[in-house]
């Protein structure tokens, strides 16, 4: 079964054509080095919750929106190299390092799929 990254990240609203313009890019340098799928989503409907939600997770601000996204591979070995070709890959450097949202309140991980239908 395929293997996931999972992202989320608060995006202020005014960036938010730069942060497609970014993930945009990203995709498809995830895409040529042999992701299977690349999926950005903006927030719609997730309140911030009492306890725990989405904005909650990233301490999103008022000014700021909730971006939910998913990257797929084959397994997790396709996904380990593909991300080291990823990283060294030059054309995301620039974009990274101007980033249009603080990187330090993403929220990240690696899932191995259980059930999919």
């Amino acid at each position: 079964m395929a293997y996931v990254d999972g992202f989320v990240v608060a995006v202020p609203k005014q960036n938010i054509e730069a942060y497609r313009k970014l993930a945009t890019l990203a995709g498809e340098v995830w895409k040529e080095h042999g992701a299977l799928k690349y999926v950005e989503c903006v927030a719609d409907d997730v309140p911030y919750g009492e306890l725990t939600s989405f904005p909650r997770a990233v301490q999103a601000k008022e000014d700021e929106i909730v971006v939910f996204s998913w990257i797929t591979y084959e397994s997790r070995e396709k996904r380990d190299a593909i991300n080291a070709k990823v990283m060294a890959d030059p054309r995301l450097k620039d974009g990274m390092a101007n980033a249009p949202f603080d990187a330090k309140r993403m929220i990240y991980g690696g899932f191995s799929t259980l059930l999919e239908m």
